[in-house]
């Protein structure tokens, strides 16, 4: 498929500017060269409230009542584990990390998930399956990392089936005062800080707030869901604007 020609600001945000690697093969390399520390640092940095935004992301799922989900951009496949409160048939997550994908394999082992989760590598712009093939379609914190970011909505409208749904959970900006002052503070100062100590990797959590600040988000983004075939399109702030649960339908 040919990338988009739309502006993101993001899609021009690098995990490493002086690298000759496209974005998509940097993010693939900062995420394979973190995926040990990733999970920990994870649910650190978030002082533990992203499990209750997964939790929040898996009831718009469970609404559906889905037989197969797609997970794109799973990683160590937190939310393709989460999603198994919705009682699927099948789970499908795809990542473009090996080394996170390895992470997650064996947390399924540990929870006896692999027979009904399975991860491959897969690009969120090529998606290896067919057309109307899930009834629902979920990312967590996974399109703002997107090279083309249309051509990977696209590509998730495609693989949804007809009256199915899309569930985004993505970073976003609070907007009221003391809370978006806070915010950005530890986004740009703590958070990296600390993501770099404990992670041996000079730019993660660096590129990370940057990507943030530079992604699309609220009305911008469910007008680009719509742009890309979905309909229904909505925004859901969480925790202050903190982070905002997307939600659309085929």
């Amino acid at each position: 498929m040919q990338p988009n020609q739309s502006f993101n600001p993001a899609e021009k945000v690098l995990p490493d500017a002086g690298s000759k690697l496209n974005k998509k093969e940097q993010v693939a390399d900062m995420f394979n060269n973190i995926a040990v520390k990733y999970d920990f640092l994870n649910h650190f940095l978030s002082m533990g409230i992203d499990k209750g935004w997964r939790k929040k992301a898996i009831k718009e799922v469970a609404a559906v009542n889905p037989q197969r989900i797609l997970d794109v951009a799973t990683g160590t496949a937190d939310l393709a584990i989460a999603a198994m409160k919705t009682n699927p048939k099948e789970i499908m997550g795809v990542d473009i990390a090996a080394q996170m994908l390895e992470v997650g394999k064996k947390k399924l082992a540990d929870l006896n998930l692999q027979n009904t989760i399975h991860l491959q590598l897969g690009d969120s712009e090529n998606l290896p399956f067919e057309t109307n093939s899930f009834d629902a379609v979920m990312c967590a914190y996974g399109v703002r990392n997107f090279e083309h970011l249309e051509v990977g909505l696209k590509e998730m409208n495609r693989v949804l089936r007809p009256g199915g749904r899309v569930v985004i959970l993505e970073f976003s900006h609070p907007k009221a005062f003391p809370v978006k002052q806070l915010y950005q503070f530890y986004f740009k100062f703590i958070l990296p800080t600390l993501g770099k100590l404990v992670s041996k990797h000079s730019r993660a959590y660096t590129y990370l707030p940057e990507s943030v600040m530079a992604f699309p988000e609220g009305k911008i983004f469910c007008e680009t869901l719509l742009r890309c075939g979905f309909k229904q399109a909505k925004a859901r702030p969480l925790t202050f604007g903190i982070t905002t649960l997307y939600t659309a339908e085929k």
